[in-house]
């Protein structure tokens, strides 16, 4: 992959206050996708075939075998023994029999990239969007974004805006996934930074109970034409960012 985030010569250990943000190609050799499909569950494998397309049965095996992959090296467990669990918007995590671990992470895909993030004891939100201009995608800002973001984007011109677009979709859409409600949450409740320059922050969110917590966001930048941004409620968080290599290959 075109990407600057390094492969690591062994796996990294995860510590306390630390986040790990994990590159994956679906863009895969077939025999490596049918290696990948050695560690999914039979329900995977089933959900997988129902894609009406081959680039989507692809793509979802690619990343649900790399994220089994990488959890696996995390909780010195087999791929496919893991089991997840899923929230009432459908956020996966770890199923009981590893919340000893306190292992949390968050995934994200669009066209042939995927992210996911791994941190201990900190719910995370990811979120990756390949840069392709919706056709409308300044009607589409007006009916999503808060109107302080909307006069920051009318303020900026060309590519500067289309950027701004997806910073400001990238960021939203990862403290939503962060608490677990996805779009279930209007997005112009979430209010981001978009100014070209200005670091990725949220500028107010604030959930039912009245409360303004405290948020931690970063930007990210996986590859070329893709938006990217990471977010958790509470402080900083120390960011290392690699890029996954299959480990799994056909067994036929």
């Amino acid at each position: 992959m075109d990407s600057n985030w390094p492969v690591p010569t062994e796996f990294p250990p995860l510590n306390a206050g630390q986040v790990h943000v994990w590159l994956l190609n679906q863009n895969l050799a077939p025999d490596r996708i049918e290696g990948l499909r050695t560690v999914l569950t039979a329900d995977e494998i089933e959900r997988a075939d129902r894609f009406k397309f081959d680039k989507h049965r692809r793509r979802f095996a690619a990343c649900r075998g790399q994220v089994r992959e990488i959890l696996s090296r995390y909780l010195g467990d087999d791929p496919q023994q893991i089991a997840f669990e899923y929230g009432p918007k459908g956020k996966p995590a770890l199923a009981a029999a590893w919340s000893a671990s306190e292992l949390e992470f968050n995934v994200s895909n669009s066209e042939e990239l995927a992210l996911l993030a791994v941190a201990l004891r900190r719910p995370l939100g990811v979120d990756i969007e390949f840069i392709k201009p919706p056709h409308d995608f300044e009607a589409i800002a007006r009916h999503f974004f808060a109107p302080e973001e909307i006069a920051v984007l009318d303020s900026l011109a060309g590519d500067a805006r289309l950027a701004g677009f997806f910073d400001c979709w990238t960021r939203k859409e990862a403290v939503l996934k962060a608490v677990g409600e996805g779009l279930s949450i209007p997005l112009n409740q979430v209010i981001v930074t978009v100014a070209p320059g200005e670091p990725a922050a949220v500028l107010k969110f604030q959930p039912e109970s009245g409360e303004q917590p405290e948020w931690w966001m970063e930007n990210l930048v996986p590859h070329p034409g893709y938006a990217a941004a990471i977010a958790a409620q509470g402080g900083a968080l120390e960011t290392h960012c690699w890029q996954w290599m299959s480990t799994s290959s056909s067994r036929q």
